[in-house]
């Protein structure tokens, strides 16, 4: 029975637009991500305050940014998905992209962790815009390394972010 609620549970998260007045909601998730990942063994990939107030402010001014929103209309995740060449894919080593297809980028995917399914309603709303995806992630986020595969990522190599350092880069055909 138990599988069968998590499942429905899913079916029921809704996707939309982020707003500006979601803002505070997003840095509160960020920081219950951040520190899930510090409790998993990864406490190197989002430092510092990473993602910022300002860094997000323009995710949802651009319209990159989403929100996941359970049947009590409560956000419960965030995600930014960007449609177009992201120009730290540009260079992968150890491996290669499986094509050269349009595709989109899933960033800063995070879950208050109260909902199961989070993760897997946004793959599924990305996949429902038309065009590969691909994602990237630290070495240690073995969470969000297994979240990928299960949703049929496969692992490509290794690109680098803005700040020169190394990520399992992913895409799903």
């Amino acid at each position: 029975m138990k599988q069968y609620l998590t499942k429905l549970k899913v079916m029921d998260i809704q996707i939309r637009k982020a707003l500006p007045a979601d803002l505070d909601v997003l840095m509160d998730i960020f920081e219950v991500a951040r520190r899930f990942m510090q409790a998993t063994g990864n406490p190197n990939q989002w430092i510092n305050g990473y993602p910022g107030r300002e860094l997000m402010e323009r995710e949802v001014e651009a319209g990159h940014c989403f929100v996941c929103i359970d049947d009590r209309q409560e956000i419960i995740g965030t995600f930014c998905f960007i449609l177009g060449e992201d120009p730290t894919y540009a260079y992968i080593e150890d491996g290669s992209w499986p094509d050269q297809e349009p595709y989109g980028v899933i960033h800063r995917l995070a879950s208050r962790g109260t909902c199961p399914g989070v993760a897997e309603a946004c793959v599924r709303w990305c996949v429902g815009q038309g065009v590969h995806l691909r994602a990237d992630t630290h070495a240690d986020n073995r969470v969000m390394q297994h979240i990928l595969e299960k949703q049929g990522f496969v692992r490509c190599g290794i690109i680098y972010v803005a700040n020169d350092t190394p990520r399992i880069a992913f895409q799903r055909g």
